[in-house]
């Protein structure tokens, strides 16, 4: 019996010994106990929930090392890998977890279309629906603070920074020629459709170490992802017609796209102030292939244009005019893949590859221009948790540029080979929801110059309340020279820019207000000694400048049922000295006053949108001959009032009409002056206007299948 005892104890003892005792308290970052935590062992059974007081205790039969987890809704997970027998006592510290709705975010000189993040001031809808725009996603753009409405040249100009200085990239690649050619005062378009992208980010300084070769802005662009179904698209417009079609198996998708337009009807229709000898017209296709790995996705985007016109440029000089034909051929494609590694390595690469000829004819000149370029990109990014990630990625560029150029009898051919090799790497902290860091380093060689540049960029954001930030940034960028220029002097260094920004952002209740202030450094700016840059020019990096100004921003979606309205106000203090400028002095391009309205009402009664939108630019600096000095007068201001009116025919089919500048107020971009003086010693001038002093468009759009309907575009 005493035996039988002795080893009942001895099993007692045993299974006591074999059990351990975790126990600690889960306070808050406000050191509070947080009650209701479910505490436990991974790979294991063993756990518990907090009491009132936050505090945990259970057993394990777990002896090794093991991994302590504890979860609650709002929190971060927290992890703790130890020995069993040490975790007695502990404390826990919980920190708030962190998404798009209840964080900072670095929005200094950022702006965002897109449904979720907190800094977005656009939908991308709003790109197709804005009046004005005629579905180009630039025309929309150019309703946002810091952009001047250069409405002659159609593309982006950024706090005092030329149109060269925006560089546009399609799913992380470079685009290198993303606007159509044009000539005068004739405004060009972006070359892709609005309706394959559901993402944009247009950053008008101070963006990431991630984009370099770009001096003043970076517009992102983001095809969709995996569609939802399949639909046909079809569109029956003014200036021709486009179609549409999206089909799926599988995994996989494809999003096909075409359209073709021709101004001869509309021009015998409308009348223009350009004497046309072949109207515009252009054949525009785009895909875009889908792959659903498991982890990832596979796209690919391929675009082809073409585009034809010819015309009788007027000059005060020549009293009949001179021809001036344009062609052009464009291909663009890139390949993008984005997907992770494991829980914590994600990966994306890309490489895009670009065809351009340019064909044009000045009277007997002809000029034969042709571009080829590369851009691969590889990145990583580490998460190591949501407060603290790291990107990292390599890139290059190769461009073969080539000018062929026929005068009478003589031929002359210039070109250039060069590459830019890049990498760079970015941490962003997270202190705490309120609290956030971005710091990034890149560098860059440029191959034709033998030039390394080391450019840091900086940003910072803190929480003032759920509602309201303040956010700082900084950056140094570099950008070569056009090809163009650079043919002709290889070792022209990379032009430099620093941009310093200070940004305040409200957003609540589906009303947002944004106020920014920046200061720009111009140094190592192009300049040249002729009219226009050729062979015989004398090139170097001698200019300079500066842009200073401030950006207001308010949209209001609540305050009255069904409308829906922006305003913008841009105040731009800029002078260079660039180019052939002789003095430093206020860009032809450049406006110190710019001021943006736009307005979409929906009556339901008529199921129809209609929409505003006002553009008002301050006077553009031009030379007054018939006065001393350079770009020693301005123009008149630029005034448009713009309207649309979209009517919902039924669920799929949508009649769209849109007329531009609907006061016909006659605009005018700048004066051409004649080379020798009349009689009295006076200069002649020749005004260089709109191309037209209205544009009216009609659309038909009818989208077939699945259950989309056409009220998601309005």
């Amino acid at each position: 019996m005493k035996t039988l005892f002795s080893i009942i104890c001895l099993l007692i003892a045993s299974f006591t010994f074999a059990q351990t005792t975790v126990s600690g308290i889960v306070l808050d970052e406000e050191k509070q106990p947080v009650m209701g935590v479910n505490v436990y062992l991974e790979g294991t059974y063993d756990g518990t929930t907090t009491d009132i007081e936050g505090k945990f205790s259970f057993s394990t039969e777990e002896t090794s090392t093991g991994i302590l987890i504890a979860s609650y809704i709002g929190y971060e997970d927290y992890r703790l890998e130890a020995l069993i027998v040490d975790m007695v006592g502990l404390k826990l510290r919980f920190r708030e977890s962190l998404n798009a709705l209840n964080t900072v975010v670095l929005s200094a000189g950022s702006f965002s279309a897109g449904d979720s993040s907190k800094a977005s001031v656009l939908k991308p809808l709003d790109i197709v629906t804005t009046a004005g725009a005629v579905g180009d996603f630039v025309g929309a753009l150019q309703t946002l603070p810091g952009t001047s409405n250069n409405a002659d040249d159609g593309r982006l100009f950024v706090r005092g920074g030329s149109a060269e200085e925006t560089q546009i990239f399609i799913d992380g690649a470079r685009v290198f020629r993303p606007f159509t050619p044009t000539t005068g005062n004739i405004p060009t378009r972006g070359r892709f459709s609005p309706f394959l992208f559901d993402g944009i980010s247009f950053s008008t300084g101070g963006y990431s170490a991630e984009y370099g070769d770009a001096l003043s802005s970076v517009l992102l662009l983001n095809t969709n992802d995996v569609p939802k179904e399949e639909k046909t698209e079809i569109g029956i417009m003014s200036l021709g017609a486009n179609l549409g079609n999206t089909k799926i198996w599988g995994k996989n998708s494809i999003s096909l796209n075409a359209q073709y337009i021709n101004l001869a009807p509309y021009n015998e229709l409308v009348p223009q102030n350009n004497q046309f000898e072949k109207p515009y017209q252009s054949l525009n296709a785009e895909a875009v292939f889908r792959h659903q790995f498991d982890k990832g996705l596979f796209k690919a985007y391929s675009a082809y244009s073409y585009s034809d016109l010819a015309l009788i440029q007027e000059d005060i000089d020549i009293e009949e005019g001179f021809y001036f034909g344009l062609r052009n051929r464009n291909y663009y494609g890139n390949l993008n893949y984005n997907g992770y590694l494991s829980d914590s390595w994600n990966i994306e690469t890309s490489l895009s590859l670009a065809h351009d000829n340019n064909d044009m004819t000045i009277e007997t000149t002809k000029i034969d221009a042709v571009e080829n370029a590369l851009h691969a990109k590889f990145k990583l990014q580490k998460r190591y948790n949501n407060y603290f990630k790291i990107n990292m990625g390599v890139e290059q560029f190769l461009i073969n540029y080539k000018e062929d150029v026929l005068m009478e009898n003589d031929t002359f051919e210039t070109g250039i080979n060069h590459g830019i090799t890049g990498a760079f790497t970015e941490a962003e902290v997270f202190v705490s929801k309120d609290l956030a860091f971005k710091a990034g380093l890149r560098g860059d060689y440029y191959g034709a110059s033998d030039q390394f540049k080391v450019s840091p960029r900086l940003s910072a954001a803190v929480s003032i309340n759920p509602s309201s930030q303040f956010s700082l940034a900084y950056g140094n960028f570099y950008q070569s020279a056009q090809n163009n220029v650079q043919q002709y002097d290889k070792e022209l260094q990379p032009e430099n820019a620093q941009h310093y920004i200070a940004n305040f952002l409200y957003k609540k209740n589906d009303r947002m207000f944004r106020a920014e202030a920046y200061y720009k450094k111009y140094d190592q700016l192009l300049t040249y000694n002729t009219t226009r840059v050729q062979f015989d020019s004398d090139l170097s990096n001698d200019g300079d400048g500066y842009a200073a100004g401030l950006d207001l921003f308010w949209r209001d979606e609540k305050s009255i049922k069904n409308l829906d309205y922006w305003v913008s106000y841009s105040y731009l203090d800029t002078q260079r000295q660039f180019r052939n400028y002789p003095i430093e002095a206020t860009p032809n391009f450049a406006t110190d006053h710019n001021f943006s309205m736009v307005t979409k009402y929906w009556i339901e009664d008529l199921q129809s949108q209609i929409g505003a939108t006002f553009n008002y630019s301050s006077g553009r600096p031009f030379t007054n001959a018939n006065k001393t000095g350079f770009l020693n007068d301005k123009t008149s201001s630029f005034q448009s009032l713009n309207f649309n009116w979209a009517y919902l025919i039924d669920q799929q089919k949508i009649l769209y009409f849109s007329v531009s500048n609907v006061l016909g107020r006659d605009n005018v971009f700048g004066y051409q002056y004649s080379d020798t003086p009349d009689v009295q010693g006076q200069f002649n001038r020749r005004t260089i206007g709109q191309a037209a002093d209205r544009f009216f468009f009609v659309g038909f759009f009818w989208t077939i299948g699945g259950s989309d309907n056409q009220l998601d575009n309005l």
